[in-house]
């Protein structure tokens, strides 16, 4: 998956988990309750795995369950937001300056990276 360039500046990564995906269809944001924040290493490894989600065809449910806000530490405003659906392997990226191109992607939900990802998603309210 192609991260847009600020990701390179984030420090502080919210996981959302998203209670209406259906209003994400049309939604100019990420909407859901923050369930974790990670800072620091967590936040490098969370992107590299994002960034590291192969292409694959996408289906047509999005219904997001995930989803990150990224921040530089002192910015209250998100870099920006991806909601992930892993149902149908697509992902909407929100935020400032983020290409058209890079707005709608594909990822393959079952490679070891998406594995990964929803795992460390699904342990933020296991506890």
């Amino acid at each position: 998956m192609i991260l847009p360039p600020a990701h390179e500046r984030a420090e502080l990564v919210e996981v959302v988990r998203i209670g209406d995906p259906v209003g994400h269809l049309t939604s100019r944001g990420l909407s859901g309750d923050v369930v974790e924040v990670w800072a620091g290493e967590e936040v490098r490894e969370a992107l590299a795995l994002v960034a590291g989600l192969p292409d694959s065809p996408k289906y047509r449910c999005f219904l997001p369950g995930w989803g990150i806000r990224a921040y530089e530490e002192r910015d209250p405003d998100p870099l920006f937001e991806i909601a992930f659906c892993f149902r149908c392997n697509g992902a909407r990226i929100w935020g400032h300056d983020i290409p058209e191109q890079l707005r709608n992607q594909d990822f393959d939900a079952e490679s070891p990276a998406g594995r990964e990802l929803l795992r460390r998603f699904r342990a933020c309210v296991a506890s």
